[in-house]
């Protein structure tokens, strides 16, 4: 009895998630931005602890070139 039920909703819930994701579809694309952006910033953190330290005036004499 459950399995049927289950079975029949199924569809049902398919149909109401593509809907909710059509209708929200820039708040979804904003989110998947968001998720991006934290992994590669989290992704220089962990690379950036193992470099060596660069003094301020070689980083803006490169950013000036």
């Amino acid at each position: 009895m459950l399995e049927t039920q289950a079975q029949e909703l199924k569809p049902l819930l398919k149909e109401l998630l593509h809907e909710l994701l059509m209708q929200e579809r820039g708040l979804l694309k904003e989110l998947i931005y968001e998720v991006i952006e934290d992994v590669a910033l989290a992704k220089a953190i962990t690379e950036g602890k193992d470099s060596e330290n660069v003094e301020r005036d070689e980083i803006f004499a490169l950013l000036n070139e």
